[in-house]
């Protein structure tokens, strides 16, 4: 029944705070969509952004997110770059388990507190 994720939400204090820290540190792309709404987008997947309280259908909390990012680059440049961003990295390298097997992760948290893990496949 379900063939792959298409986007997922993350609720945040300051959505452009939030698109500012995603653009620099990950490097994806800020676009707009239904009349205003920003979301962050790479691949064939984005993660829109939304403040408490906007939307009512969930119980959205600030920084309860925990994400997993592919990426193509070694894991040391991913190191270099949050070092660049002055980015406190809260575990790894290390190795995960991902959705089509090893993965090696590094863990950090965005401004609004949401866990982020960028792991590359081994």
């Amino acid at each position: 029944m379900i063939e792959r994720i298409d986007h997922l939400v993350l609720t945040v204090r300051d959505i452009e705070a939030s698109v500012a820290f995603y653009t620099r540190v990950l490097g994806v792309e800020a676009v707009t969509f239904a009349g205003g709404r920003r979301a962050l987008a790479f691949g064939n997947q984005k993660i829109n952004l939304q403040t408490l309280g906007q939307e009512q259908r969930n119980h959205a909390c600030i920084g309860s997110g925990d994400l997993c990012l592919i990426t193509n680059w070694p894991v040391q440049d991913v190191l270099d770059r949050l070092a660049q961003e002055n980015i406190a990295v809260v575990e790894g390298p290390v190795a995960k388990s991902g959705a089509l097997g090893p993965i090696t992760s590094v863990y950090f948290n965005d401004p609004d507190g949401n866990l982020i893990e960028v792991s590359r496949y081994d």
